[in-house]
């Protein structure tokens, strides 16, 4: 799109109080975040937005603000739960699982989990237990959910037995005991290294298939997942306000899934070969979004803004390192790593003076990197950001409070800087 919506888009919208000025101008700006609050539900409301909120056909509910701050929106109920169901079913390496009555589990950022138990604690008129049961951890009778920590680097062997034993159990509830594991990468990671490290891993149930849909995975748990499991390992992309917008299929590659949807690519800076991802929806008719910065980042076979040949979703345009040859964003840099050494596990780099960075990083053994490979992983993020770049052994790095890993740790006044 170029900012020019169809006629039959423009019918949908017509009527928003948002998009008024935009129709009679005949030119739709980007939609940024800020906007979309703004006078907020009031630039949105229509008499069939209205009756619909009366009827129980939509609802308010926030976005989860772990890559932004949270946005209230109004989406039909259980919106984002269908919009991954639609897509399971279609999936061409996940629908038979689907058709045969596979149960989801999934294994995610404890945020997650507590707003599934929140939802059926309302339910009954209550509040959430502090360590809701299992039938309190189920979304539906097809999903549960089943992390009870925020950081899953400091599950105790409790913890991995609880949940090896709950996944079992729901695997158990299927006739040929097959099951769909969806996921964060880095929680499956964690929890397929504390199996391992506990003599476990007899007890964790092979799934039919693994989804991961929650932040970024990095090539090198990617590889590690794929050395421990033999069935399809499938990414998602997508967001609270929109659904799923593609999926990676068995080769790897993303396909897209846009339905009642349509794509820009705008590069992050001149020049740049990194797009922030511009989107048009109507998927969700209570709020329909209309060139919606996502503040996401991709990029393209080619360099070019081609939304058909997007291959990558390189991390978030708020995320983006400065450097001599432009943006860096977490993808390259996840590549950078990738290169150097397999071995490392989380990585987090901190940028907080000014020519020098410092990348931390886990192993998935435990053990530091070798000099060679240490020396190398410096040498290639160091080319990458144009720092002097030296690599630092953890055997921790804490994930935030959303239940996800930063990956860049920038000082506020070094942000714009470009060295």
């Amino acid at each position: 799109m170029d900012g020019q919506p169809t006629a039959e888009t423009i019918e949908l919208v017509k009527d928003i109080p948002i998009y008024r000025r935009s129709v009679e101008q005949g030119h739709f700006p980007l939609l940024e975040k800020p906007e979309i609050a703004r006078g907020f539900p009031d630039n949105w409301m229509t008499p069939r937005l209205a009756a619909a909120l009366a009827g129980g056909e939509a609802e308010f509910v926030l976005s989860t603000g772990t890559n932004h701050a949270r946005m209230q929106i109004i989406r039909p109920p259980y919106f984002l739960l269908h919009s991954y169901y639609k897509l399971w079913s279609d999936h061409p390496d996940l629908a038979g699982t689907w058709e045969d009555g596979c149960r989801r589990v999934s294994l995610t950022t404890v945020l997650a989990t507590e707003h599934v138990a929140r939802v059926n604690a309302a339910k009954r008129g209550g509040e959430p237990d502090p360590a809701p049961s299992f039938e309190d951890r189920r979304l539906d009778e097809r999903t549960c959910y089943v992390n009870l920590r925020l950081d899953p680097e400091l599950w105790d062997r409790g913890d991995c037995e609880r949940m090896l034993e709950e996944i079992s159990g729901v695997r158990e509830e299927h006739p040929q005991g097959r099951y769909l594991l969806d996921c964060s990468a880095y929680h499956l990671a964690h929890l397929v290294r504390k199996a391992k490290e506990w003599d476990l891993l007899d007890a964790f149930p092979p799934p039919a298939g693994i989804i991961h849909a929650y932040e970024y995975a990095p090539l090198n748990v990617r590889r590690f997942l794929r050395g421990h499991f033999d069935c399809p390992l499938v990414d998602l992309f997508g967001s609270t306000e929109l659904g799923y917008l593609f999926y990676s299929d068995s080769t790897g590659e993303y396909r897209p899934y846009l339905h009642d949807m349509s794509l820009e690519l705008l590069p992050v800076a001149p020049g740049s070969e990194i797009f922030e991802l511009i989107v048009s929806s109507v998927r969700n008719p209570h709020m329909p979004l209309i060139r919606y910065r996502s503040g996401d980042c991709v990029r393209t076979q080619d360099g070019t803004s081609d939304p058909a040949k997007i291959v990558q979703f390189c991390g978030r345009a708020k995320e983006l390192l400065a450097s001599p040859r432009g943006p860096v964003s977490q993808g390259e840099l996840d590549e950078r790593i990738a290169e150097a050494s397999d071995r490392v596990f989380v990585h987090q780099l901190h940028v907080t003076e000014p020519g020098t960075a410092r990348l931390d990083c886990t192993t998935f053994d435990g053990a530091p990197l070798g000099d060679a490979e240490a020396a190398a992983l410096a040498d290639g993020v160091g080319e990458l950001i144009g720092r002097r770049c030296r690599v630092e052994h953890r055997t921790h790095i804490p994930i935030g409070k959303s239940g996800k890993y930063a990956w860049l740790v920038q000082a506020p006044e070094l942000r714009r800087e470009n060295p």
